[in-house]
């Protein structure tokens, strides 16, 4: 667990531009409380603590507005920047060095059964107010955009952005992992490509009336 804290720690330093000392961000950032909070109630889960465990990550959602289930399983390296409102369920599983910033909801959809909540895995982000919904897997070193809501799997290396999310082929680009705003719109770019399919299509009939 130590080591886990540790690990953490270090994600704060590389992710967050405004920690100066870790030093600071052991004593002042809530996300990092939220983090070493869910340590401790996972140990206490994992040694059948169920109470005591349920009373620290209860403890935590007051102290940090972060509310994660002492059973979920989150790998090395999370970093939560701010924090504020995010919910992870009891059957999430979270990869290694992943991001969540505010708002994020990592929950089930009502209807599951057993494994009710999302599988992120390595390098994930996902952006404020997003929600994943459901017992499916987010790939490896994709992005989920702010205030997307995602329904089914997403795949490797993808961007999913919308309400449902839709899935964006990065193609090998490379993408700043902590920009939640420069990301396309495929909607937004269909709706542009007939725009200017129809004025070529008016073009041709003015010049074949001439």
């Amino acid at each position: 667990m130590f080591k886990k804290v540790r690990e953490d720690l270090d994600a704060f330093m590389q992710r967050d531009p405004a920690a100066r000392s870790k030093a600071e961000i052991f004593f002042l950032y809530n996300g990092f409380h939220a983090v070493l909070f869910y340590r401790l109630s996972h140990w206490l889960y994992r040694h059948k603590r169920y109470f005591l465990a349920r009373w620290v990550s209860q403890y935590a959602k007051f102290r940090t507005g972060v509310e994660i289930h002492p059973a979920a399983k989150i790998g090395k390296g999370l970093c939560i920047d701010h924090g504020t409102g995010i919910v992870i369920g009891e059957t999430t599983v979270i990869g290694d060095h992943c991001l969540l910033y505010q708002g994020v909801t990592l929950g089930g959809t009502g209807k599951d059964t057993g494994k009710r909540h999302p599988t992120l895995g390595n390098h994930v982000m996902v952006g404020s107010g997003a929600k994943v919904l459901g017992p499916f897997t987010i790939g490896d070193h994709s992005k989920i955009a702010a205030n997307a809501v995602v329904l089914e799997e997403i795949p490797p290396y993808s961007t999913a952005v919308g309400v449902p999310a839709r899935v964006i082929r990065q193609k090998g680009k490379k993408v700043d992992p902590m920009d939640q705003i420069h990301i396309s719109d495929p909607v937004r770019e269909e709706l542009a490509r007939l725009s200017k399919e129809i004025q070529e299509l008016k073009k041709q009939l003015k010049e074949t009336k001439e």
